[in-house]
């Protein structure tokens, strides 16, 4: 085998732990938001204190592609797709981050609270999860097209965002005892939010894989 295909498979293993996480990563936002609406505390805990795992898989796909980059000193494209791994690897890392938060709302809210769960963050939750199948698949193909279709997915959730923020102050002003059951409802439709923007993140990456310049899928 020849040093550049020895390289070429050294970037599809970078790109089949990367799958990985991104797999991990929604299945964590899934079981996050199941645990709000199911009052699953013991569920939430276990989200809470796997989140190490996907940690640690984060810092395996950095120490490879910098191995990568300093070994084999790639230039242009090859390049590109080194140091995308890297950004790729972190926003799914923080969008980990940000389903533990979630989980973290389900253990402040206790199995007790009488509260009825927004139905837009089961939406918003759906939503995400589809983007990030989306931009695993824009980053596997090199496809732009595909990335640009993010930028209507993460407004659709910027707006069923904005609806639960609308609809939580309308509840406080009616119900101020349950002030800080509304709050952690809040947190967790942002949490998702934020969430929708790292996927945009990706996408950019991809646009810059592509075409080696940079792009905004929220302007």
């Amino acid at each position: 085998m020849s040093v550049r295909e020895h390289f070429q498979d050294d970037l599809e293993g970078l790109k089949e732990l990367i799958k990985d996480l991104a797999k991990d990563v929604r299945q964590r936002l899934d079981e996050a938001v199941y645990t709000l609406y199911h009052k699953d505390v013991e569920g939430a805990q276990k989200i809470i204190d796997d989140d190490k795992e996907l940690d640690q898989k984060e810092l395996i796909i950095n120490e490879k592609a910098i191995l990568l980059i300093t070994k084999e000193q790639p230039f242009a494209t090859d390049l590109r797709r080194l140091i995308i791994a890297l950004k790729i690897s972190s926003d799914l890392e923080r969008m980990a981050d940000h389903a533990v938060n979630i989980a973290k709302s389900t253990l402040r809210l206790g199995e007790a609270h009488s509260l009825t769960i927004h139905p837009n963050i089961d939406k918003m939750c759906a939503k995400a999860i589809d983007m990030v199948t989306l931009a695993i698949q824009a980053f596997e193909q090199e496809d732009i097209t595909l990335a640009k279709k993010l930028a209507d997915l993460d407004d659709e959730i910027d707006a069923m965002h904005s609806q639960v923020i609308r609809d939580m102050l309308q509840h406080t002003e009616s119900n101020p005892e349950v002030i800080q059951h509304i709050m952690q409802m809040a947190f967790s439709s942002r949490y998702i939010e934020r969430f929708a923007d790292h996927i945009t993140n990706i996408g950019e990456n991809v646009f810059y894989l592509v075409k080696g310049e940079t792009y905004d899928l929220n302007k």
